[in-house]
């Protein structure tokens, strides 16, 4: 069966990337750390059950919003955590949800239940919680459900 797997490319900072990003997940793991003459050339890690490789390729290419990683969340405790945690040391929050960590990977930390508020089959609803969002960086699911249920 065949798979994907998300490859990564950073300059000199795979390994550091790999390391935030596993001390940030709950179900994360280390797999493998390639070196050379004492110097990371790749690692491979596994984020809630997504298995990731990166590579230190140098700097002739830069991550860009175009590819994410989207994260579903249940909670708000769990979408301030990831917010938290991925725009810490030079991370950058965007709009409605999207941020970039601090190596330049775009991420969209976005509670599981948005899909169900914009496709409600009342359209009212979808386009107050659309407008709500609108107005957001990091996701508020208390403020979205308030816009969902007209308060």
């Amino acid at each position: 069966m065949p798979t994907i797997t998300p490859f990564l490319w950073y300059d000199n900072q795979a390994e550091d990337a790999m390391d935030l990003y596993t001390s940030i997940f709950k179900n994360a793991k280390v797999i493998s750390v390639n070196k050379a003459q004492g110097r990371t050339i790749s690692v491979s890690f596994e984020l809630e059950g997504q298995r990731f490789t990166a590579l230190n390729g140098g700097p002739h290419y830069k991550f860009s919003e175009a590819t994410s990683f989207f994260v579903g969340c249940t909670t708000q405790q769990e979408i301030d955590h990831y917010w938290t945690k991925l725009t810490a040391d030079g991370g950058e929050p965007g709009r409605c949800g999207w941020l970039k960590d601090k190596f330049g990977v775009s991420w969209q930390i976005v509670p599981n239940a948005l899909g169900e508020m914009l496709g409600d089959k009342d359209p009212t609803k979808g386009q107050r919680v659309l407008s709500a969002m609108l107005q957001m960086k990091k996701l508020d699911l208390g403020e979205l459900q308030n816009a969902y249920d007209g308060k």
